[in-house]
């Protein structure tokens, strides 16, 4: 937390004046009793005490200087309370707003193309700078909050889960990466997680303590896997939760948490997630919940989302964030909460396919949301860039054909608009 300095007082003429005859006087009487001593052989006198000046020399505090009077200034002010409420202190870039940015599903596996095209690509330089263009970089790492989703584990250990098509795992080093490309947060909650088993779930979650990259939608337990991450300012505090209803089965190959076991939080039965976000609301300025659902590889809305956006909606939810389909999906407002259904890929295989940043700005005194917008972009050849004129148009038309009840204009602000 920024603090500005004291700035010091300057003593008046009359303050100087009278503290001159003060340290004369005291300078003849010290001199006055230390020849006496000598001449009568008196014992030499100690004087001891504290010096009482002019009231005004005292530095004090200019008005409003040094003194945080923000809502959240005391709870900034205690760390262990924040981090015992899995609490992040930050101060936005600018002194009226507040910029979230989200993306999609990426993936670091050394053994799958986006990797490969990377490194081959980078030549031993930056493996971020070779993945993506410097314009979308400039938009990622410029997000005063910027969160995607990490559809892959980090770990050198255990076994794929049999009979699963794609299971993926990244070396832990590759961790990095994230601060990197700008990511503030990640999900975990998908269907990628537990690919090589509860170890590596565990690896990862120790992995990303170990980066300093917050994460959220999974845990070591239930409890934490349900946990929202808090980022504060002085006067607005932002919840991120995040939860998964895919592999909607009995018995799921990326495993639930429990009270006693790792797992990701899953949102089949929605009440769990309905109850975290009410929660969350009860003590947050603004809410975001990032979901994994949807039906892979088509822009149609399936059954669940229709029927979970509203109770998200409901429940407190200020944003909805969704992924999980690959492709991109449409924008709505339910109530007074913006929801993109999916973000798609970001970069995550070699595929040729249109994608997107979404930038949600707040009010920085209240955290009331000021704008929505969506940033077309391209992940091609395994690279992802930003696109502009007729290419960054066309995405843009596709967008508005997929959305209801907005309108979005040339440079992708999303308007409600019934």
């Amino acid at each position: 937390m920024m603090r500005r300095r004291k700035r010091k007082r300057k003593l008046p003429l009359f303050g100087l004046t009278l503290l001159l005859v003060v340290v004369m006087g005291v300078t003849l009487l010290l001199t006055g009793w230390t020849v006496l001593g000598e001449e009568t052989g008196l014992e030499t006198v100690a004087v001891t005490g504290t010096a009482i000046l002019p009231q005004e020399s005292v530095a004090e505090n200019a008005p409003g200087e040094n003194v945080s009077t923000g809502k959240y200034a005391e709870l900034l002010s205690s760390p262990e309370q924040m981090a015992a409420q899995n609490m992040i202190p930050f101060a936005p870039q600018k002194t009226d707003e507040i910029s979230l940015v989200f993306a999609g599903d990426i993936l670091f596996d050394d053994n799958y193309s986006i990797m490969v095209k990377m490194k081959g690509r980078a030549g031993g330089g930056s493996l971020v700078e070779a993945g993506f263009d410097a314009a979308i970089l400039q938009e990622m790492r410029g997000a005063d909050i910027f969160m995607v989703n990490n559809e892959f584990t980090y770990t050198t250990r255990g076994t794929p889960t049999e009979g699963k098509a794609f299971t993926f795992r990244a070396r832990p080093e590759h961790a990095a990466l994230l601060s990197e490309m700008g990511a503030d947060i990640v999900s975990l909650a998908n269907n990628h997680v537990y690919d090589y088993g509860e170890i590596s779930l565990l690896d990862t979650l120790d992995t990303l303590t170990a980066a300093g990259m917050p994460y959220v939608g999974a845990g070591r337990n239930l409890t934490e896997a349900v946990r929202p991450v808090y980022f504060v300012t002085e006067n607005v505090k932002i919840a991120f939760l995040s939860a998964t209803q895919i592999e909607r089965m009995e018995n799921p190959d990326t495993k639930g948490a429990t009270e006693t076991s790792p797992g990701v939080f899953r949102c089949r039965n929605v009440d769990l997630l309905l109850s975290e976000v009410e929660k969350a609301k009860a003590v947050s300025d603004f809410v975001v919940v990032y979901v994994h659902w949807g039906t892979e590889s088509t822009t149609e809305l399936d059954w669940a989302q229709k029927e979970q956006a509203p109770l998200i909606a409901q429940a407190g939810a200020d944003l909805i964030i969704g992924d999980h389909p690959h492709v991109l999906q449409g924008i709505e407002w339910i109530g007074d909460t913006p929801v993109i259904y999916s973000v798609g890929n970001f970069l995550f295989n070699s595929k040729t396919q249109d994608t997107c940043l979404v930038e949600v700005t707040l009010d920085a005194q209240t955290g009331a949301l000021k704008s929505f917008r969506f940033i077309p972009a391209i992940q091609k050849d395994c690279r992802t860039s930003l696109l502009d004129g007729a290419e960054k148009a066309r995405v843009i038309s596709h967008m508005q054909s997929l959305s209801s009840g907005v309108t979005i204009d040339a440079e992708g602000y999303v308007i409600k608009t019934s």
